[in-house]
């Protein structure tokens, strides 16, 4: 079996989250959705679980940060510079919020922070390896 990863998000509005992955890029699997949580994929290897709170609750008992706050930064790579921009364009243009963090362009590498309308911060990145310098 191919390793995957599936990054399980709690959110409060269920609909709200799905419309703003869908603007993001990702496509909704209803093979593993129902009303209480959704399976947005990015990749072949990467999907995003939108749970309710209730259904979050079925995982464990451990709070659930406030959106003002910051966990973690999931880093998602796109396949161009423009792409990272469209990223945060449509994350600012459907309920979450673009550029939480300065812009970074190293010239190999270029990203912009977004959250969503729940506070997930997320990491839109683009990199050209070739280009990368020597030594890093």
């Amino acid at each position: 079996m191919t390793k995957m990863i599936f990054v399980n998000l709690p959110v409060t509005d269920l609909p709200r989250a799905m419309r703003f992955y869908d603007a993001l890029g990702f496509t909704n699997n209803p093979q593993f959705s129902d009303d209480n949580s959704a399976c947005m994929v990015w990749s072949e290897t990467i999907s995003v679980m939108l749970l309710t709170h209730d259904k979050w609750r079925v995982f464990t008992s451990r709070p659930i940060p406030p959106a003002t706050s910051s966990e973690v930064m999931l880093a998602i790579s796109c396949e161009s510079r423009e792409a990272v921009d469209r990223m945060n364009e449509a994350a600012d243009a459907h309920g979450g919020q673009a550029d939480i963090n300065p812009v970074q362009d190293l010239g190999f590498m270029y990203n912009r922070n977004l959250a969503d309308p729940d506070g997930h911060v997320w990491e839109a990145f683009w990199m050209d390896m070739s280009a990368m310098p020597a030594g890093e």
